[in-house]
């Protein structure tokens, strides 16, 4: 009898629950269809390994409001460590229905237009050709999920749009969006309208591709096509509006870490204890998530800022120690207009409501951090940087700890989120050795017998 038969006829008997055969005739050289296949199959463009995102407001940004004097900030965006610049919405802003004074940027009138009040094609041209010169790329905010009520689409195409049981448009279901109408991608028209307009604005000028507003409300499908279409013209690079695995496949490099942002608040608050973002990065993230789906993290943007509050109220005495972990941690950092600037006020959405430019600690904790990010390898993204390993301590309810390490550079990072001073014992783990102090440049050494005191709220980086 076959030995493999042999082994299950005995297993039977015994009642196993569960066998590991490793003598199966005929199976040499067979093994690699078990070989773990990635889940992610794009192929990220090579300069967003390493990369930063910066959300502008274009409205908000100057006196003028307009890409022209937005581009002349360009040069200390790049300064700041950035390398991927996100232009909130570009397009015509509808009327019908409208909200507030200038309305929502993103009730889109026109997919093919450029909103007049932001400047003229010739201006977004100048301003993408600026970027790139500088070194750095421009993603634009696609509205795929609704239009404005008066788009044109709603009288040429009114099957285009979801109906109510009694055959009426509508907004968004469970929104309050009252001033954008819902689209219905059950129809083929509407996908092919869509992308249609997604390849123009890479084909025309020259764009390095998207961040997709509330992107799970717009079935996968119609984002893997789209992608590949994209592609097709040159190598972009897509953010999602959402957290989900699923659209990491075939469509987008960057999904929003909503759920990060979350816990971190919860813990600056007193909600929660770090066992929350401890959760997030060692099991969340570690076991659900793949190991090449990019997730872009934040302490503030545009509905974080406007509708709960500025980056000093959601995060009080935790903001700086938040700010450092969402760039040495797993996850591409996202600055939002002002934020450098320690703008100390929630900005109008419907009107306007300029930023006050200013110095500020804030942008050259940011600076010192992303030229950190963007040299040492440790801290790049995906299966380009290193995977987080913790390191256990004596206040695991307080402290987090973990390495870094990726091609010879190292990262280790410890942060005290708790409102109480803890002298630090480290359990044994892989952050043996001397470091640099990323900050004061001092070196430290650890090993079994170290003890850090960190104060409360505070963070202490280590590079080599």
């Amino acid at each position: 009898m076959h030995k493999t038969l042999l082994v299950l006829l005995a297993a039977g008997i015994c009642g196993c629950a569960s066998v590991a055969v490793t003598d199966v005739a005929g199976d040499a050289g067979s093994e690699d269809r078990y070989m773990a296949q990635g889940y992610v199959q794009i192929e990220h463009p090579d300069w967003a390994r390493n990369a930063a995102i910066y959300e502008l407001n274009t409205r908000q940004f100057t006196t003028e409001g307009t890409f022209r004097a937005a581009m002349a900030h360009l040069p200390r965006i790049r300064d700041l460590g950035i390398d991927i610049v996100w232009l909130m919405p570009i397009h015509q802003i509808g009327e019908k229905n409208r909200k507030g004074t200038l309305g929502s940027p993103y009730s889109i009138r026109d997919y093919f237009s450029v909103n007049p009040e932001l400047g003229t094609e010739d201006d977004l041209r100048a301003f993408v050709d600026r970027a790139h010169e500088l070194g750095m790329y421009v993603i634009i905010d696609w509205v795929a999920n609704h239009t404005a009520w008066d788009n044109p689409l709603v009288e040429s195409h009114p099957h285009w749009y979801t109906k109510t049981w009694n055959g009426e448009m509508t907004h968004t279901p469970g929104t309050d969006w009252t001033d954008i109408v819902d689209l219905d991608y059950s129809n083929a028209g509407v996908r092919r309208y869509m992308t249609e307009a997604l390849t123009y604005w890479v084909r025309e000028f020259d764009i390095d591709g998207y961040r997709c507003d509330v992107a799970g409300f717009v079935p996968v499908a119609f984002w893997d096509n789209a992608r590949a279409e994209l592609d097709a013209i040159k190598p972009v690079f897509m953010l999602a509006e959402w957290e989900s695995r699923d659209l990491h496949a075939n469509a987008f490099d960057m999904s929003y870490g909503w759920s990060w942002y979350s816990r971190m608040h919860d813990i600056a608050m007193g909600r929660a204890d770090v066992n929350a973002i401890r959760g997030y990065y060692f099991y969340d993230m570690a076991n659900t998530w793949p190991d090449d789906a990019y997730r872009m993290v934040f302490v503030s943007n545009h509905d974080k800022n406007t509708w709960d509050g500025t980056q000093f109220q959601m995060f009080g005495k935790a903001l700086e120690a938040s700010i450092v972990l969402s760039v040495v941690g797993d996850g591409m950092p996202l600055v939002y207009s002002g934020q450098e600037a320690g703008n100390p006020k929630r900005l109008e959405f419907f009107e306007k409501d300029e930023i006050e430019w200013r110095p500020h600690p804030i942008g050259e904790l940011y600076r010192s951090l992303l030229q950190l990010l963007e040299q040492n390898q440790a801290l790049w993204h995906g299966n380009a940087g290193g995977q987080m390993v913790e390191v256990g301590t004596s206040s695991p309810e307080s402290i987090l700890s973990f390495v870094r390490a990726q091609d010879g550079d190292k990262v280790f990072a410890v942060f005290n989120f708790s409102k109480h001073p803890r002298d630090v014992l480290f359990d044994d783990g892989p952050h043996y050795g001397a470091y640099r102090d990323w900050f004061s440049g001092e070196t430290q050494q650890f090993d079994s017998s170290t003890t850090l005191r960190m104060s409360p709220w505070s963070y202490r980086i280590f590079v080599r």
